[in-house]
């Protein structure tokens, strides 16, 4: 079983009865005509293509060993020699069967004479308006029209090979990306068999690749298509015909536990089903799964499809994308960006060079994906293009393919990506979480809430073993940032990017948290109120619902709120404010449901600075709102 769908270009269909199907007077032609069609079933095509020019030399008008033996070029994907074997076949007889003008208009396309092409499937439609293949050489005329101005526009393409630590003399494709740019998880298939394979980044280049996982690669099943969670936690991939399977291939899943990998399972109904499931793609928050089946319900054939998991942490119903991304046709390998909003795939039903084309989709703010944008000449070619997949930084591509500077088989390849394709600019906060005291890293929940759009963006729990995360950040989005453990006070941060900001660089971060105990103070980075105003602003709603959490999780901790402010303007007057902003604190926990006798409040001006009031960074950081454990 091989993951990658490859559709070769051969017309054999073109032999069938719907030929003006005549056997040549010369026996000598007919001989070698009729010994071509064994070495064309077992695909012998250098053999058939040898005897087809032995009947035609014996009868230079046979025109059926012409049309034949253009098939027989196509399927080596020598266009230019079939379609001179096309043209040599129409003039010995012009009243020929339609498909054959079908065919010599599709090997014009693929030797990119568009206007020819058109010309020919024009007058193809004219003689056949209704059947399958009409309907295809309709979707051809769109493609010549975009193909001959999109091969005169060509963007900036310079492919590199990965190298010797990635790529090998066996097949390497499907590559996958951490947010971070540094883990890299591909598929190699050697002596038939698929299995996942990784390279770390350092020195700025890719290191040997190491098999995965054994708990994960398998001799008897195989393993591919696979996309990883940006924080390199998460392993989603396909697997095919295994007894725990719903059809012939599922979604699986498996979960980075330390420097291993956990037993992947299956993950179930909705997403999968008796029918086929394939080339997951994740979302950066996790909760998305965008994937590829061909169950009823469908555009086409192979559709993409999302399922978005429910407030009782079980995915829902799948979904499919309908026709703003999906065709009559096949669209395959989905790869939503870390930014959330672009969506790369394959597909050969949108306009493009003829078989699968890579695209680019944005979603509004709506929710809903734009119109497909295809990515143009020459990323995309007449020969098929998928598998793409693009860094968190939206500069690099990366894809798979048998270029001629390969190591053998399929190669990965990186490629910047043209300005007008690239994502939306994101950004990420990549740590450690730490016992302040200790210094021992502790497993905890870290949640990133963008404040703007009211959206959780990441909420997932550090590794066991190493105490690390990932989240990604959209740059525009302000975002509360939070650590929190049991038997510990929470961790509050803000992260404020705005575009064009050139301070958008990810964020490492170590995070030291500390057990909960009297004394115990925290700064509360997401309260929020306008200037010299003290009314709670929006944006300060889900800090203050994480402190309530923290309080009816620890119903012994009483609390002191306090405000605090810069030393701009006159002392008594930020004094009161401060009082103020802390006591409109107090009363919003008290309207929900924390208990007065637990709390109070106390503003202290610009008493109690915690960075020098000479900078505008250090100001920012005095004017703040904190609380302090007076009792457990």
């Amino acid at each position: 079983m091989y993951f990658m769908r490859f559709c070769l270009f051969i017309l054999f269909s073109l032999l069938s009865f719907e030929l003006l199907a005549q056997n040549s007077s010369n026996k000598k032609a007919q001989n070698f005509f009729e010994r071509a069609n064994p070495f064309i079933e077992k695909q012998d095509y250098i053999s058939a293509e040898q005897v087809l020019k032995s009947a035609i030399e014996a009868d230079p008008s046979f025109q059926n060993a012409f049309i034949t033996l253009a098939g027989v070029y196509n399927a080596q994907k020598k266009y230019a020699e079939a379609k001179s074997a096309y043209q040599k076949a129409i003039l010995i007889n012009k009243n020929i069967a339609p498909a054959v003008i079908y065919g010599l208009a599709e090997t014009e396309f693929a030797t990119q004479e568009y206007d020819k092409a058109k010309q020919h499937f024009e007058e193809f439609l004219a003689l056949d308006s209704s059947s399958d293949r009409a309907k295809k050489a309709k979707k051809y005329l769109l493609d010549c029209d975009f193909a001959a101005f999109a091969i005169k526009k060509p963007v900036k393409y310079s492919p590199t090979n990965l190298g010797q630590g990635v790529n090998t003399t066996d097949s390497e494709y499907f590559p996958a990306l951490t947010a971070d740019g540094e883990t890299l998880i591909f598929t190699r298939q050697v002596n038939g068999n698929e299995d996942f394979w990784t390279s770390q980044f350092k020195n700025n280049t890719w290191n040997s690749a190491t098999p995965l996982s054994t708990k994960i690669n398998t001799t008897k099943y195989n393993e591919g298509a696979q996309t990883i969670s940006p924080d390199g936690k998460y392993l989603f991939f396909t697997g095919c015909n295994r007894p725990d399977g719903l059809g012939r291939c599922d979604i699986y899943v498996s979960h980075r536990e330390g420097k291993d990998w956990g037993e992947p399972y299956n993950v179930g109904k909705p997403v999968n089903s008796e029918y086929w499931e394939s080339q997951p793609a994740i979302s950066p928050d996790g909760r998305t799964l965008y994937f590829i089946s061909n169950r009823p319900g469908g555009s086409g054939g192979y559709d993409i499809w999302k399922s978005t998991i429910t407030d009782d942490a079980k995915w829902g119903p799948a979904i499919n994308l309908g026709p703003e991304i999906n065709t009559p046709y096949d669209e395959n390998t989905p790869f939503l960006h870390a930014d959330g909003k672009t969506l790369y795939f394959s597909s050969d039903g949108w306009p493009g060079f003829g078989n699968k084309d890579i695209y680019y989709s944005r979603m509004d703010d709506n929710d809903k994906f734009q119109k497909p944008i295809n990515l143009g000449y020459p990323i995309n070619s007449f020969e098929n293009e998928s598998g793409l997949i693009v860094s968190a930084d939206g500069n690099l591509g990366m894809f798979s393919s048998n270029l001629k500077d390969g190591f053998g088989g399929q190669d990965i390849y990186s490629f910047g990506i043209p300005e007008i394709a690239k994502p939306l600019k994101i950004s990420y906060v990549k740590g450690i979480v730490r016992d302040k005291d200790s210094k021992k890293t502790i497993e905890s929940n870290v949640q990133v809430i963008d404040l703007k759009s009211d959206k959780t963006v990441f909420d997932d729990y550090t590794d066991p073993e190493t105490g690390q995360f990932l989240a990604v950040m959209p740059i525009g989005g302000n975002y509360l940032f939070n650590v929190n453990a049991e038997g510990y006070m929470f961790y509050s941060e803000n992260f404020e990017l705005k575009q064009g900001n050139i301070n958008n660089k990810p964020y490492q971060i170590e995070v030291y948290i500390e057990r909960i105990k009297q004394g115990g103070n925290v700064t509360l980075r997401n309260i929020f109120f306008d200037t010299n105003k003290y009314n709670l602003l929006p944006a300060s709603i889900r800090e203050l619902d994480l402190l309530i959490d923290f309080l009816h999780q620890n119903q012994t901790v009483n609390i002191e709120i306090q405000g605090h402010t810069d030393n701009v303007g006159d002392d008594k007057l930020n004094e009161k404010l401060s009082f103020n902003r802390a006591n409109a604190v107090y009363e919003y926990l008290v309207k929900n449901e924390v208990d007065a006798k637990r709390l109070t409040f106390k503003g202290f001006g610009a008493s109690k600075p915690i960075a020098d009031n000479k900078t505008e960074i250090g100001r920012k950081n005095n004017r703040r709102t904190s609380f302090v454990i007076t009792k457990i």
